[in-house]
């Protein structure tokens, strides 16, 4: 089985051409190597750890046969075998030495369902708006510079009617588990993750954003419907625009 997978040439140098007078091409280089590092021990470390909000994400989606769905920051693949094999899968990441593993799973584990695992930005990604039934964002959104950019894009390659599934850390309502998170915020470079993370904020209020199950007390499997608190809405700070 061959999955489609590298750039064009001449998306990769207007992939660089674009790094190069973007302020967020640093970031992007920071993540791939930080990525490049973890990818021959992803698995031993976050497998088992993460595995449960896999588990509870995919069980939550309800596929139907036929339905396309979009994984962002698939990684190495772990939660590929979890799809049924009447759905289309396509998953992408940042990371090259993590497709590379993802590959070799699929690979392994005959996943004819798996349709394509390809390099890219998922803030600037360039697949057709309303491309997907569902899309799939697990441990992502509170790791990238820009969270409200990334749900943008979500939103535009799902279809109008389709559904956005995410497993995330979000800040707690405790107040003080809160102000722990909060005062931890200054260590996020460290710790991978922004732990003040509130994706309420990115959406337009918190009612549009649905909880669907916890994980673990630490993280949550949350959905928001396409086309209900898009993310256009907002600056990349999570403020309305005026």
């Amino acid at each position: 089985m061959r999955l489609k997978s590298e750039l064009a040439p001449g998306a990769v140098r207007a992939a660089g051409a674009r790094r190069a007078r973007d302020p967020h091409g640093p970031q992007v280089d920071a993540l791939k190597a930080a990525y490049r590092r973890y990818a021959a021990v992803y698995d031993a470390l976050f497998g088992p750890l993460l595995q449960p909000g896999r588990n509870a994400l995919v069980a939550a989606l309800r596929l139907r046969p036929g339905e396309r769905v979009l994984e962002v920051g698939v990684g190495t693949g772990l939660s590929l075998p979890l799809y049924p094999v009447d759905v289309k899968v396509t998953g992408v990441d940042l990371s090259r030495e993590m497709l590379e593993k993802a590959r070799a799973r699929v690979a392994r584990r005959k996943l004819a369902n798996v349709e394509a695992l390809r390099e890219m930005d998922a803030e600037a990604m360039d697949f057709p708006d309303a491309s997907f039934d569902k899309v799939v964002a697990m441990y992502v959104v509170s790791v990238v510079a820009r969270p409200a950019r990334l749900l943008e894009e979500l939103h535009r390659v799902c279809r109008p009617d389709g559904e956005i599934f995410i497993v995330n850390h979000v800040r707690s309502s405790n107040a003080l588990v809160g102000a722990v998170e909060k005062s931890l915020a200054r260590f996020s470079d460290h710790l991978g993750f922004h732990p003040d993370f509130e994706l309420s904020s990115l959406v337009n209020g918190s009612g549009q954003l649905e909880h669907i199950s916890g994980v673990n007390f630490f993280w949550k499997v949350m959905r928001v419907r396409n086309g209900v608190g898009h993310a256009r809405e907002f600056g990349e700070a999570g403020k309305r625009r005026t």
